[in-house]
């Protein structure tokens, strides 16, 4: 449809919004559509859904069950093609077509959810777990304090290279969701192990998490050899393990685990300078 693809393009063009975002939007506007056309033929175009069509849409989710596993959407599921809609319709009410408010697309009320994050003990145990004799493990050590002290996401982790943070300043741009710049700052134990690692290196490669595995990379820079997001889950929960901790943790309960450490220490996770670090790890 002509209207959602310009929708799309604004998305990239004009609200500089991720792919993975955009490409979402374009999922979820397709599914209804293509529920409109076998539920709802009497709707010719998107602009005349009225109140009673996204209600009956909104139950046809809430009633949906995947063919394949039995399962049927989470409440989280719903929202994201409630989203999107509301999305699609605020930016055709911006362009002057007469549509039905966004605000009339109510997505419900989601379950709560309680953040889980490491407690002083269990960050201890786990930053001791990596063995830091050999260079497998200097890198697991400085990988884990820097996801620790940064709060980063785990895709922006996986995207840094070696000149991307400056260990003098203690602190280094990253482009994060939305494409939104912003500044993180280093610990001190994270500097250390950063620098064991990185003086422990003899390549040239420019990530500066690489893999241990596979074939290598002989191209200029060595882009090949970074670590994927996948694979530094699987670290973090081959050391959750090693460490005995008795939660399942992953890479996003560090991020809770840093804005939890920022508040106890009188910080503003949202903003300000990154204070965690504040325990000692040894």
């Amino acid at each position: 449809m002509e209207r959602v693809r310009r929708f799309l393009e604004a998305c990239e063009v004009d609200r500089n919004l991720s792919q993975l975002t955009i490409r979402q939007y374009d999922h979820y506007l397709g599914h209804l559509l293509t529920w409109l056309g076998r539920e709802q033929p009497q709707v010719g175009d998107l602009p005349d859904l009225t109140a009673e069509v996204v209600r009956q849409y909104k139950l046809a989710l809430a009633r949906h069950v995947n063919a394949h596993t039995g399962r049927s959407l989470s409440r989280a599921t719903q929202t994201y093609f409630l989203v999107a809609l509301r999305s699609l319709l605020r930016y055709w009410s911006l362009q002057g077509l007469e549509v039905l408010g966004p605000d009339r697309v109510e997505l419900g009320k989601a379950p709560s959810r309680s953040l889980k994050f490491l407690d002083s003990d269990q960050l201890r145990r786990l930053l001791a777990a990596p063995d830091v004799n050999d260079l497998r493990g200097l890198r697991d050590r400085a990988l884990i304090e820097t996801l620790f002290s940064t709060g980063l996401r785990l895709s922006e982790l996986a995207r840094l290279d070696r000149d991307h943070i400056n260990l003098k300043t203690r602190e280094f741009g990253v482009i994060g969701k939305g494409r939104k710049p912003r500044v993180v700052f280093l610990s001190d134990a994270a500097v250390e192990w950063l620098t064991r690692y990185l003086q422990a290196r003899s390549d040239r490669w420019k990530p500066l998490f690489i893999r241990m595995k596979g074939k290598l990379d002989a191209t200029p820079g060595g882009l090949g050899m970074r670590m994927s997001t996948r694979s530094i889950e699987r670290l973090v929960q081959k050391y959750v393990r090693a460490a005995g901790i008795g939660v399942k943790a992953t890479p996003h309960t560090l991020r809770h685990s840093f804005a939890t450490d920022l508040l106890s220490n009188g910080a503003d996770p949202a903003g300000g300078r990154n204070v965690a670090g504040s325990i000692k790890s040894g």
